[in-house]
């Protein structure tokens, strides 16, 4: 028993998948802030283009 709990301690294989893991959702959180961020430049851009042309 001690030594199939010693063998649980030692092993890694699912830390490093958590890893791996958080990085992903990490990566992809930025991802969605980015998107986020251009999307709401975008959206202006269009919105003074709009103004300008109504004006017009």
């Amino acid at each position: 028993m001690s030594k199939m709990f010693a063998r649980f301690v030692k092993d890694e294989s699912g830390a490093t998948a958590i890893e791996y893991g958080l990085i992903a959702a990490l990566i992809a959180l930025a991802i969605i802030i980015g998107a986020g961020a251009v999307g709401n430049s975008i959206g202006a851009k269009f919105n003074t283009i709009a103004t300008k042309l109504n004006a017009a």
